[in-house]
């Protein structure tokens, strides 16, 4: 089970269980369907060329200002440059092991982790780095070395921060990211959003009825690209560049279109484990509504069940990636159709 609302419920005198104040105003957050938060770890290099790249990367080349776990504010082209000089990472000794072969696993302990923090759009850029700023300081200072970069070219704005894997001043002692952490920084970031005056919410998916992450628009229009080019003769394959993926998305849509063209196989894989997910956080939140009305809360758990009743089918991957094939597929039928009826254009 994802999350079991009714377990953070405390006993009261009596032996009741009853939600706090915490629990109830998590509960409201979540079926108001408040803005949730986003921290995921994107990497990290494993030489110093790899992360004073990355750095330049994320600065934008020197466009972007750089703050550092100093205070200090860098920008220009020969600030990724300086802020690895700084951390020292060419003391680091796991950079000097021989890089791998093509095609086999780099097994070379990382340098730093590029985390990124992030907010859903229409959220103040300011409020985000502000709260990166306190995440940080409360997470990392005086331990390890780190430097973050506000990015506001896409429609959610969000703050890329890299982080030195080993601590300062335990020789030895290195940062360990796990799935713990995320959900522990991922309450720890939502919380300093709110502190920001901003609604913020960090709940599992599956509470939210999302069963799997959903993809980017990024992926929709690789898969639209692979559809226009799988189109073409043969002859005209030759003459273009197939549209770049990634080889795990490629071979996942290619095994969708096998099932649709050939109307054999299956898209289900992996719907009843879905399902049954489903049943146990529909049953927790049922429980969490009887539970309100016991505690006189009647309106937040009518919210619970309309919640509930809302929530999107479940579907898996593959399902998910035929259903907008198929809308694609449509899209492109209606307009050959109209331009059909149209008829041929007259000057």
């Amino acid at each position: 089970m994802a999350l079991d609302i009714v377990s953070y419920g405390r006993r009261g005198p009596s032996g009741t269980l009853r939600f706090g104040a915490d629990q109830i105003a998590q509960i409201q957050r979540t079926v108001g369907r408040a803005p949730e938060v986003m921290v995921k770890v994107s990497g990290g290099g494993r030489d110093a060329g790899g992360v004073e790249a990355h750095l330049g990367y994320i600065g934008r080349h020197g466009k972007l200002p750089m703050e550092t776990d100093e205070g200090l504010t860098l920008q220009g082209r020969g600030a990724a440059k300086e802020i690895t000089a700084d951390w020292q990472l060419d003391l680091c000794r796991s950079q000097y092991k021989p890089k791998p072969a093509e095609g086999q696993k780099d097994t070379r302990a990382k340098l730093v982790h590029n985390i990124v923090l992030s907010m859903p759009a229409g959220t103040p850029p300011q409020k985000v780095l502000a709260a990166a700023r306190v995440f940080a300081r409360e997470n990392f200072a005086l331990q390890h070395r780190y430097a973050m970069v506000l990015h506001t070219d896409q429609p959610h704005p969000h703050v890329h921060l890299v982080v030195k894997c080993e601590h300062e001043f335990e020789p030895g002692k290195r940062l360990y990211i796990r799935k713990d952490t995320l959900r522990q920084w991922r309450e720890q970031f939502a919380a300093l959003m709110r502190e920001q005056g901003v609604a913020a919410n960090a709940t599992p998916r599956q509470v939210r009825g999302q069963v799997r992450k959903p993809y980017r628009d990024a992926i929709h229009h690789r898969l639209r690209a692979l559809r226009t080019f799988g189109e073409l003769p043969p002859g005209e394959q030759a003459k273009h560049r197939p549209p770049k993926t990634s080889a795990f998305m490629r071979a996942k849509f290619e095994s969708v279109l096998q099932v649709l063209w050939s109307r054999r196989g299956t898209l289900d894989a992996g719907n009843e484990a879905m399902q049954g997910t489903r049943q146990e956080v529909a049953a927790d939140w049922q429980a969490t509504a009887e539970l309100l009305r016991r505690q006189g809360e009647a309106d937040l758990a009518a919210k619970v069940e309309r919640f509930v009743a809302r929530m999107p089918p479940v579907q898996t991957d593959a399902q998910r990636m035929a259903e907008r094939w198929r809308e694609a597929e449509r899209s492109r039928v209606a307009e050959h159709a109209d331009t059909k009826s149209r008829g041929p254009h007259v000057r």
